[in-house]
């Protein structure tokens, strides 16, 4: 895995969700990018039960990754994150006596991924509650796994399909002791996704944006 970067992308002034994902979508077309299947990231909420402190209890994040299909990783508001195998499902819903899943709270990214060279690009609609509340854009620089090595390389990138919805670079990597010269690892990727959800569950229902 490389440096990824995560962000939302606007829907286009005018038109719908999808018809900006197949914007996007013809941009990296032209590109010469080429469609290699689909992807998906979702989320699910959970939050502590019977916290005997009086002190407000951390949310729990369970986290799912196509590009990981044996893993699962479990993220505390606030840290610290773990990776586990799949089994992590079933072991959450043996502590349901200790963590409750916050119904309705599922958030997930599906779309397509593009190979453009050393990029891997994937453009996803997110979706909570069969509503679509925004795009998603991950792009990962495969040849490269220290940010401050490739960040340049990978805006100049973005700029060519993105125009100016380049996002500056992820606060994932800027806050680590090291700074951008830490190496990059699959938990830089899904708490980048982790901070893009929490957004978009504030978000209002788009118009018009029920998936089907």
């Amino acid at each position: 895995m490389g440096v990824t970067c995560v962000c939302q992308v606007p829907v286009a002034e005018g038109k719908s969700v999808q018809q900006t994902v197949d914007q996007l979508h013809k941009k990296l077309e032209q590109l010469g990018a080429v469609k290699q299947g689909s992807f998906f990231v979702d989320c699910e909420t959970y939050h502590a039960t019977g916290n005997a402190s009086g002190q407000p209890s951390k949310l729990l994040y369970v986290m799912h990754n196509s590009e990981t299909p044996l893993s699962c990783m479990a993220l505390f508001e606030g840290g610290p994150y773990l990776t586990a195998d799949a089994n992590f499902d079933v072991l959450m819903v043996k502590l349901k006596s200790h963590f409750q899943n916050a119904k309705g709270h599922k958030v997930e990214s599906r779309g397509a991924r593009y190979r453009y060279c050393d990029f891997l690009v994937k453009v996803g609609t997110v979706t909570m509650s069969s509503s679509a509340r925004g795009i998603s854009v991950e792009v990962e620089y495969c040849a490269c796994v220290v940010p401050g090595d490739c960040w340049n390389l990978m805006k100049e990138f973005m700029q060519s399909f993105l125009g100016s919805n380049v996002p500056e670079i992820p606060s994932v990597f800027t806050n680590k002791p090291e700074g951008l010269f830490a190496p990059a690892d699959c938990m830089d990727t899904m708490s980048q996704y982790l901070e893009l959800f929490s957004k978009v569950r504030k978000q209002q229902v788009l118009p018009g944006s029920s998936v089907r």
